[in-house]
């Protein structure tokens, strides 16, 4: 088991080689940051998101909260692989889909923001709608077409916000640690 988990390790690595841009902050006293950027026409793109918050996150914060942010970062990069579309003038005919994903772990939080090129807002969810008898007789009628991911992320962080950017926005997550980030000096 350890040698197949160690072969996964290095796959990652080298395709993070070929498709992804690393950044990490000097100081892990401040914090660890780490920038990532994919690209959606990649077939891999989700796996490799998934897979880099837990390389990055793994003994830095509770298995809870790295399963998580796992899943949150996969809802997430998933919106922007199936429902963005550049603004006008990012868009090229062929050209790549540019996928921004941005981990800042501080010792009492853990923000995670996923960025893409449209600026168009994301459509929040803004709670549920429909009565529970309604909803336990007709679930799948009741069932939204989109806004899933976003629902999801909201109630597995503590909190979900979305900020302009030039060309495109910010999808963030935040997820309450209290205090409990082992952050270790590298």
């Amino acid at each position: 088991m350890g040698g197949r988990r160690a072969r996964r390790s290095e796959d990652l690595f080298s395709e993070l080689d070929a498709y992804a841009h690393w950044f990490v902050a000097p100081d892990p006293s401040l914090g660890h940051f780490l920038t990532l950027t994919l690209f959606a026409e990649c077939s891999s793109t989700g796996r490799i998101a998934r897979d880099t918050t837990s390389v990055f996150l793994r003994g830095s914060v509770p298995e809870d909260v790295m399963y998580d942010a796992r899943l949150v970062v996969s809802e997430l990069v998933g919106n922007v692989v199936n429902h963005v579309v550049p603004d006008r003038c990012r868009a090229h005919a062929g050209g790549a889909r540019r996928i921004d994903v941005i981990f800042k772990l501080y010792p009492k939080w853990l923000f995670i923001g996923v960025a893409d090129e449209d600026s168009t807002p994301p459509l929040l969810p803004m709670g549920d709608f429909y009565s529970p008898e309604l909803v336990s007789e007709f679930s799948e009628a009741v069932l939204a077409d989109s806004g899933r991911g976003l629902m999801l992320a909201q109630r597995m962080a503590a909190a979900v916000w979305w900020t302009p950017k030039q060309g495109g926005k910010t999808v963030w997550c935040r997820f309450d640690l209290d205090g409990e980030a082992g952050l270790v000096p590298s």
